[in-house]
């Protein structure tokens, strides 16, 4: 299998040169890497020629590396059923450069895009309706990007009085906690609500 991978990767970068700046086979599966401006280029070649015929589009994913100035790897899975093989395409952008769209190629590339853009930020140029698809519409920033903080931005509620969703800056009553992992109770100032009940039972007990 890696050897007739290995022939399909070389017959790429044969035909699409420059294009292909590395390829791999790991774990019985190859991969590509392309340049960003000829993505729809080798989409098109991978789904038409006679020797590829990767006529399925699986997946669009992004991949996060903050400390790149090429921060985001875009993943392309393709399947072609008739040869029974597998493909992973990848190339990479900035936060402000689109890559190009494949919709015209694969329709279904439609949500993955609008996918990638939610959580990632990741711009697609060609896309005819790129707008968010998993998050609400009022959310900010982009939560799979590695720097985009566990709590969110803003957090979400509904108000009785204004009898709608109102969205606020996230508030800590306690930005951090300092845990010994020994009693709960220990070097607690207050009494816990309850233990009052604890102290009259023990007033009442029968005295030998």
């Amino acid at each position: 299998m890696d050897a007739r991978l290995n022939e399909l990767g070389a017959y790429l970068a044969d035909r699409l040169g420059g294009a292909v700046t590395g390829r791999q086979v790991v774990l019985g599966e190859l991969t590509i890497e392309v340049e960003r401006e000829r993505l729809v280029e080798t989409i098109q070649l991978l789904r038409d020629d006679p020797s590829c015929r990767f006529g399925c589009l699986i997946d669009i994913c992004g991949v996060d590396y903050p400390d790149r100035e090429q921060r985001f790897d875009v993943v392309y899975h393709l399947l072609s059923p008739w040869l029974n093989q597998r493909i992973r395409v990848r190339t990479r952008t900035d936060a402000s450069t689109p890559v190009p769209s494949v919709i015209e190629l694969f329709p279904a590339a439609n949500w993955f895009e609008r996918e990638a853009y939610d959580l990632y930020g990741i711009l697609f140029a060609g896309h005819p309706d790129l707008r968010r698809i998993l998050t609400d519409y009022g959310f900010q920033g982009h939560p799979l990007r590695k720097d985009f903080p566990l709590t969110g931005f803003v957090e979400v509620r509904y108000d009785d009085e204004l009898k709608r969703v109102v969205y606020e800056p996230v508030k800590l009553m306690q930005d951090f906690r300092s845990f010994d992992f020994l009693s709960p109770w220990e070097a607690m100032d207050t009494a816990v609500p309850g233990d009052e009940k604890a102290g009259l039972a023990k007033e009442r007990e029968p005295k030998p």
